[in-house]
């Protein structure tokens, strides 16, 4: 095992200065945000303080992980992304969940044949990481659970410092009640090997007027309901416009349009079939502008289709792309169904500029 954090840091930064540098940063972001810290918030800050002193400081010492859960738009996100972002470290990685999972997924399938798929492929994915940042951890399929149980376990015999966000509890993973209790190992290894807080507060940060205005994914919109006239004022296709043949890893895919790196689809082409996290990451890395057409009501949806939905959400808002996306209702009337993430995809589709036919 690599004792990571036995040795003391080349950085000339002393570990009360880098406390400093964590408490500077928020306390600045916020202000130039106009944000008012909240009390869990600011608990949050004090502990990473606390974790970047230790973590930079001479002193050999194993630090727990720090799982950050609560409701949407609380913060978790930003929280985690200003650690990253202030920490005066080189060896650190910070990626959504979803993308990392893919990842390893992909490693280790090409891996196959060695001893350990999983050791070989985390060597490769993570090299020297010191810190390894989670955003949205979430699971909901009983495969992925046993999966998980296993990299986590590797990732703390590594003693890498792990930062998760969540809208779960730990307690609240894999809520299907017919997997939950196979899935009780991990949650009792986070709960053992890892700090856990809430991050709450009264306000909903994602509704504050653009507040994240530099992201391209905030700048996209909500077009309803989806009228020619509409449709030629964005200079967007007919919603008939024959299909294009897409090829995507191992599927062959149906898009709308192509162009450039814009990409189109229907709903349907996406959502009710069975696509993936990793078509979702590949067709980012080709495609920065994207149109979803013909939302539905989501409650008319399969359950796996509003999943996918979910997740192709999830990837877009992550990976900050530009969306347009189409239905035939308000936002607020097209986001009902029973999927359980279904809270964060209302969240990030409400930064969308919302478009209305006068």
């Amino acid at each position: 095992m690599r004792r990571l954090f036995g040795r003391a840091s080349t950085t000339s930064t002393s570990s009360a200065a880098s406390g400093r540098v964590i408490h500077d940063y928020f306390h600045h972001k916020a202000h130039s945000q106009g944000y008012t810290l909240s009390l869990s918030q600011q608990r949050v800050i004090e502990c990473m303080a606390q974790y970047a002193s230790t973590l930079l400081g001479a002193e050999a010492k194993t630090l727990p992980g720090l799982y950050l859960h609560g409701a949407v738009g609380r913060g978790k996100s930003w929280l985690l992304d200003g650690f990253f972002q202030a920490i005066p470290l080189a060896e650190k990685q910070r990626l959504h969940f979803h993308e990392f999972f893919a990842r390893l997924h992909q490693g280790m399938f090409r891996h196959r044949d060695q001893a350990n798929a999983l050791t070989t492929t985390l060597d490769e994915l993570l090299c020297d990481c010191r810190v390894l940042c989670f955003d949205e951890f979430h699971v909901h399929d009983i495969g992925d659970a046993m999966l998980i149980t296993r990299l986590f376990k590797a990732l703390f015999g590594r003693g890498i410092l792990l930062l998760v966000t969540s809208n779960y509890p730990p307690e609240g993973l894999l809520p299907n009640p017919l997997y939950h209790a196979r899935f009780k190992p991990v949650i009792d290894l986070i709960n053992t090997r890892m700090q856990v807080m809430e991050v709450g507060g009264p306000h909903d940060y994602r509704s504050q007027a653009r507040t994240h205005a530099q992201q391209l994914f905030t700048q996209g919109q909500y077009v309803w309901p989806g009228t020619q006239a509409q449709r030629q004022a964005l200079k967007l296709l007919a919603f008939d416009a024959p299909a294009v043949a897409l090829t995507v890893g191992t599927r062959h895919l149906s898009a709308r349009y192509c162009e450039g790196r814009t990409i189109g689809f229907t709903f349907s082409d996406l959502c009710d079939h069975p696509t993936a996290v990793m078509d979702y990451l590949e067709l980012c890395r080709r495609f920065d502008h994207w149109i979803i057409d013909e939302l539905p009501n989501l409650a008319d949806c399969s359950i796996a289709a509003q999943q996918r939905f979910i997740n192709l959400v999830d990837v877009l808002y992550d990976q900050d792309k530009h969306l347009i996306l189409l239905g035939q209702r308000s936002l607020r009337e097209s986001l009902g169904g029973d999927a359980i993430d279904l809270a964060r995809t209302r969240s990030r589709l409400g930064q969308l500029v919302e478009v209305r036919e006068p």
